[in-house]
């Protein structure tokens, strides 16, 4: 309202000071002229596309011998492996992985260094590496020491080790790399030696998994089979001498059957006819009346109230038949006329065989992650939260007891519920939440693409909104899959495709 002195000292002290400061930021942004961007993130640590432009051009001129590219390519991937790291830390969910499959083609020069980058321009920091599918593995032919074929089989390139290359490239930028591996899937070539056929699972129909999955590649193997215990414990240590950030067992099931056949409702059904498991299943039996009603159920599928009154003959100075896991009845039941005795028997025998199949595969679970533990890498299980699903009297034909999976080891479900809204993933993440104990590391397997919808399922962002609102306790969550994301790129990099 009043017109005040002008105090022309404090005026030009504040002139200069800005001016200061003016010509101070000046000098500073063109000190930076010359440096690499500052990385922009979006809320899902997600690197803006100029950002992702000018790393990618760097990287072409890296890879033309511009040295001057070179250096500024090497310390971009430092850059951004340091706010990579930081913006996860503060954003949910703190482990945000992609599962990726390797092809021959990517010895290449450059093609692992620009797959690794483009994870990075998503926001993630884990990459589950796929290094045991189809019956081949990813280990350079000269020391691949396992049964099966190297998957990388181009001439000249014998010695090439795509999963070490993979790994160190994945380090270089901030992630960690897991050896993701198929388990009780052997594949197609294990099927094909002859010295491994006692190996291979076998239901009582005489079927291997070859005649009931439609593709025709997925072998099951006898999960009590020694050999096949032996070879893949010798494969995982192969993996395990590239020290991977961690391991993925994938496939840890039975096969997956169609219609009538997804239920296994009797025991001709269970892939419980090897001589390894039946074997096992025979030293269950508790005395000679157990003995010989399990042999007769698994022969038969069913026993008769003859079987058991011949039995009782056979063996007068047992009492009831027993095996591991069954509580006999009290005396005066077990007196009871075998017509009597018969339903409850045949239930339990039953049940015995659907456990036993079951408890094959937690033993090779067992197995296949010990040389994982002595060396403290984590590991993960990878299943389906509805694969241990009891249906009516049958079971899920895959036999997957997930639920009694070790809770030291990861927990990886596979929640690709398709119903067109979130409604069936977030169910399936809820229910193996209700069912795993206190502490254990839940990593939901989550299938889509971000920013539109696919395969019946929204968008990857729609998603994991819905996770967290619902599961704000989970640390990290994973996508299905770089192919998924890229699918261009994945085809060009499979069929050696340049552009």
């Amino acid at each position: 309202m009043y017109n005040r002195p002008l105090n022309v000292a404090r005026t030009t002290l504040f002139w200069r000071r800005l001016f200061a400061v003016v010509f101070s930021s000046s000098s500073l942004l063109s000190s930076f002229a010359s440096q690499p961007a500052r990385a922009q993130v979006n809320q899902y640590c997600q690197l803006s596309s100029a950002t992702a432009q000018e790393k990618e051009n760097l990287r072409l001129s890296a890879f033309k011998s511009n040295q001057n590219a070179q250096a500024r390519y090497q310390k971009i991937l430092q850059q951004q492996a340091q706010e990579l790291g930081k913006c996860r830390t503060r954003t949910w969910p703190q482990i945000q992985a992609i599962w990726l499959r390797l092809y021959p083609c990517d010895i290449q020069p450059g093609i692992i260094d620009h797959v690794m980058d483009r994870i990075v321009n998503g926001g993630y920091n884990q990459v589950y590496l796929e290094v045991f599918y189809d019956g081949q593995v990813l280990l350079p032919r000269t020391s691949n020491r396992t049964v099966w074929p190297s998957i990388i089989r181009t001439p000249g390139a014998e010695n090439i080790d795509l999963l070490s290359v993979a790994i160190q490239k994945g380090r270089q930028r901030g992630l960690k790399v897991y050896a993701w591996m198929f388990t009780t899937n052997f594949g197609y070539t294990y099927a094909q030696r002859r010295d491994r056929e006692a190996a291979i699972a076998r239901n009582g129909k005489g079927q291997t998994s070859l005649y009931v999955v439609d593709n025709g590649s997925q072998v099951f193997i006898d999960p009590y089979n020694l050999q096949a215990k032996r070879d893949y414990y010798q494969l995982v240590q192969e993996v395990l001498r590239r020290r991977p950030d961690g391991l993925l067992l994938d496939y840890v099931r039975y096969p997956r059957q169609a219609g009538s056949d997804s239920i296994a409702t009797k025991v001709s059904d269970l892939w419980v006819f090897t001589p390894a498991t039946q074997e096992a299943l025979f030293k269950r039996a508790q005395n000679y009346k157990g003995l010989d009603l399990i042999r007769r159920f698994l022969s038969k599928g069913f026993v008769t109230a003859g079987d058991i009154t011949e039995v009782d003959k056979l063996y007068p100075r047992e009492g009831e038949p027993l095996w591991q896991g069954r509580i006999p009845p009290p005396v005066q039941k077990s007196i009871q006329p075998a017509t009597y005795r018969q339903p409850l028997l045949q239930w339990e025998l039953w049940q015995l065989a659907v456990a036993h199949a079951m408890q094959g595969i937690l033993d090779f679970v067992t197995i296949a992650s010990y040389p994982a533990k002595q060396l403290n890498i984590p590991t993960g299980v990878v299943f389906f939260p509805d694969g241990n699903q009891t249906v009516g009297q049958g079971y899920d034909s895959r036999l997957q007891p997930w639920d009694r999976f070790p809770t030291t080891l990861e927990w990886h479900p596979m929640s690709y519920g398709a119903c067109g809204n979130v409604s069936c993933i977030v169910s399936q993440v809820q229910r193996v939440l209700s069912m795993a104990k206190p502490g254990t590391q839940i990593v939901p397997a989550l299938a889509g693409q971000w920013g539109k919808s696919v395969s019946n399922r929204p968008a990857l962002e729609v998603q994991m909104q819905a996770l967290r609102q619902y599961a704000p306790q989970l640390k990290g969550v994973s996508h299905f899959a770089y192919s998924w994301q890229y699918p261009q790129n994945d085809s060009d990099r499979k069929f050696c495709r340049t552009r």
